[in-house]
């Protein structure tokens, strides 16, 4: 019972920190050679920081699955 309790609050957490993570102004950043390639096109730009955004989440939704399944079944 106290697992699920701290497996709750450290999943509440995650959550948190990832909202944080993505509305803060830094997870915007390219790397010098991305942004020299891209111009001065605001559009262009904001659009290519929310298409790498979106190939992120994939991943994580895979990892986090993962995480989860490994966790469940730790028990058994």
């Amino acid at each position: 019972m106290h697992l699920q309790h701290a497996f709750r609050i450290l999943a509440l957490a995650t959550v948190a920190l990832l909202c944080l993570l993505i509305v803060a102004d830094s997870t915007y950043a390219q790397c010098v050679m991305c942004r020299a390639s891209l111009g001065s096109n605001s559009s262009f730009i904001r659009n290519f920081n929310i298409g790498v955004l979106v190939l992120l989440i994939p991943p994580v939704s895979i990892f986090c699955t993962i995480f989860v399944i490994a966790i469940r079944h730790r028990k058994s």
